[in-house]
């Protein structure tokens, strides 16, 4: 028999209240020798999209056949799906709201169900606000133990999946055009253009008449002074140096972000 499989968690609970406790313990009484890593639970509330964002900057330092359970669920107890997805390299179990967009956009997938059959869930009659609890852990939990997913429900089109439209960086004359998505709790401003644009480039982000200069490291620019840089994720990245850059720039989700080459180092 297979050793069991890793389970990771994203969802915006928050670690106030008992309910990250809560899917863990569902995890624990179907399966105590399987382990969780916790991800994060400090999504904003419903933002779906940096749950999205958070899971594919994850995802790839995990080994094959980690299950990732990923809830944040704004449309819980309504006519979304509950679904499992086996991809080519893991498995995510969520609803089926475009909380896995981006990885499904780079990653085959093997096989999608929905989740019907409801002897896999902690009742079968679940809560109308904590699929998380009632359908999501005991589902990651049973495939984490090595059920196929054959089993969880009815086989799904994998092109019926929800994939929210991601905004995607333009070319300029001058450079890109792309805005915020993503803000880490750093205050770190992360944009949507890839840093490959402007490896081996002198070159800017220019907000308004404000230019802020592309740098290597934070500490190429004195403390509380702006900076822009390739982050550890690999996108373009708004900085200061010790400080907060959403609040010192007043920048916000979605904000448009222009960069400017000014030629090749």
């Amino acid at each position: 028999m297979n050793p069991p499989r890793l389970i990771t968690l994203i969802t915006d609970f928050g670690l106030s209240d008992v309910y990250v406790g809560v899917i863990k313990g569902i995890i624990a009484q179907i399966n105590p020798n399987l382990k969780t890593i916790d991800l994060t639970h400090q999504i904003p509330p419903q933002n779906i999209l940096a749950a999205q964002f958070n899971l594919i900057n994850a995802y790839p330092y995990f080994p094959p056949a980690t299950v990732h359970l990923v809830v944040v669920d704004p449309g819980v107890g309504g006519a979304r799906r509950s679904v499992a997805i086996e991809l080519a390299d893991g498995f995510l179990v969520g609803p089926d709201n475009g909380i896995f967009t981006g990885l499904l956009a780079q990653k085959p997938i093997v096989q999608a169900v929905e989740l019907t059959q409801t002897q896999y869930w902690r009742v079968p009659q679940p809560s109308y606000t904590f699929h998380g609890r009632d359908i999501f852990a005991s589902v990651a939990a049973h495939v984490a133990s090595g059920l196929a997913l054959s089993q969880l429900g009815d086989s799904i089109d994998p092109q019926s999946l929800v994939q929210l439209p991601i905004a995607t960086p333009t070319q300029t004359a001058t450079g890109y055009q792309g805005q915020v998505q993503y803000i880490d709790r750093f205050g770190n401003v992360i944009t949507n253009i890839p840093g490959d644009v402007v490896k081996n480039q002198k070159w800017a982000i220019m907000l308004g008449k404000r230019s802020i200069p592309g740098c290597r490291t934070y500490s190429e620019v004195p403390p509380s002074q702006p900076l822009a840089l390739i982050g550890s994720h690999g996108w373009v990245e708004i900085a200061i140096n010790g400080g907060d850059a959403q609040f010192q720039l007043r920048l916000n989700w979605h904000d448009p972000i222009t960069v400017q080459i000014n030629g090749s180092e």
